[in-house]
């Protein structure tokens, strides 16, 4: 037999080993490895697509939440696993779309080093106040901003919570200080209690402390008034042409066979579909939006370019 025949022959066999892994795929727990702390929309989405994907093949489902970098110690977690389909990443255009535009050096290559999987979920943001700053609506907060410029903390744990009040500040004239977090809940935590006034986070971190009373929904970064958050306006209605979202998707190691990312891509499909996670989704004020691989391909080649021109746009400098 000659060579390339003996290569054609290896390549047979990796391929029907691969598919009939595929087949089998899983046959233990798998890992959802998250970016962010418990309370966040993404942790919340994980958790309901484990529940789903539990039910469908009778595996248990870890959820792992190692916050922190914007979501990079998780990516370099999860990049750096076995690429067998058993750990796969949940996560953000955080940090597969705008982290490369924010950090000079990351510790992992959103490109390279992952398989996409699927496209889950788009969502939008809340804008919150402390009840103690003396802003009732979006035009009395820019007011009051520009009264006292610099005299105002944002906190921010994404940065989808970051470039969104950077490009708030760049479209107003206004000017507020920036408190990195490890996550948006920790972030949220010290909004209520004070020690800092004003965030733009996902619905699921804010929302239920603005249900409290303990925070002011100021308006929302969606292009229409969601019905979750009852009489609040968008911010475009103050800010025309303001509007920002984020979103989420699956992905596993680069290197992951492609019958097991297809495996994996099915069963988030079925999962994305099931009364509970899209009940779980609605909630957080996202909307299910599914892909094939190869679409979310695509759709983050163009992220990544769509974010650096947002980035670009709000004045931040990458650090």
């Amino acid at each position: 037999m000659n060579r390339r025949s003996l290569l054609a022959l290896a390549a047979l066999l990796s391929l029907n080993g691969a598919a009939a892994i595929a087949q089998e795929f899983p046959a233990r727990p798998l890992t959802i490895v998250v970016g962010s702390s418990a309370g966040s929309a993404t942790d919340g989405l994980a958790r309901a697509v484990a529940q789903e994907v539990t039910k469908a093949t009778g595996q248990s489902v870890i959820v792992d939440n190692r916050p922190g970098a914007f979501g990079g110690i998780a990516a370099q977690f999860a990049s750096r696993a076995q690429p067998d389909g058993y750990t796969v990443f949940m996560t953000t255009n955080t940090t597969q779309a705008a982290n490369p535009h924010l950090q000079k050096k990351l510790s992992y290559d959103p490109i390279k080093d992952f398989a996409p999987v699927a496209l889950l979920a788009k969502g939008y943001q809340l804008l919150v106040v402390n009840p103690q700053v003396k802003a009732n609506s979006v035009a009395e907060l820019i007011a009051l901003a520009k009264a006292s410029p610099g005299k105002l903390n944002y906190g921010s744990g994404s940065s989808s919570a970051q470039v969104a009040t950077e490009l708030f500040q760049q479209m107003t004239g206004t000017k507020f200080n920036y408190v990195p977090y490890k996550a948006n809940p920790p972030a949220v935590i010290d909004l209520v209690a004070g020690q800092t006034d004003l965030m733009i986070a996902d619905l699921a971190t804010t929302l239920p402390q603005v249900k409290a009373g303990k925070l002011r929904a100021l308006g929302l970064t969606s292009p229409k008034r969601l019905s979750l958050v009852p009489g609040t306006p968008t911010v475009a209605e103050s800010i025309k042409g303001y509007e920002f979202g984020y979103w989420n998707a699956l992905y596993a190691p680069a290197g992951t066979p492609a019958p097991v990312v297809s495996r994996l891509n099915a069963l988030m499909q079925a999962a994305m579909k099931a009364p509970a996670v899209r009940n779980a989704a609605e909630q957080a004020g996202m909307e299910v939006s599914l892909s094939s691989p190869e679409e979310l391909d695509k759709f983050q080649q163009a992220e990544l370019e769509r974010w650096g021109q947002i980035i670009k746009t709000a004045g931040i400098v990458a650090e």
